[in-house]
């Protein structure tokens, strides 16, 4: 069962059956977004598995992607921006 990536919770979802107007009944998030695609992968370019996707900027929001499929959400958890770029910036620090 797919889950929101979002809260993490399960998602009642037929198949890949999402609108694009569908939010998560526990947190409200859009469920149609990058984050709750199956395709969706922090590790490549553009976070997106797909090389023929358009991506939209807005990772988080509600989307009008053709190569949207759900996926399990719950994997991907988004990390807060100010930890990331603290992660960055440790890695050029000098000792």
């Amino acid at each position: 069962m797919p889950g929101c990536a979002h809260c993490g919770r399960p998602l009642d979802i037929i198949a890949n059956q999402v609108g694009r107007r569908d939010a998560c009944p526990h947190c409200g998030e859009d469920v149609r977004s990058c984050r709750n695609c199956r395709h969706f992968d922090p590790g490549v370019a553009k976070e997106c598995k797909e090389p023929f996707a358009e991506v939209p900027k807005d990772k988080d929001g509600a989307n009008f992607c053709e190569l949207f499929q759900i996926g399990e959400g719950g994997l991907h958890v988004k990390e807060s921006r100010d930890a990331l770029m603290s992660a960055a910036e440790a890695l050029f620090r000098k000792k």
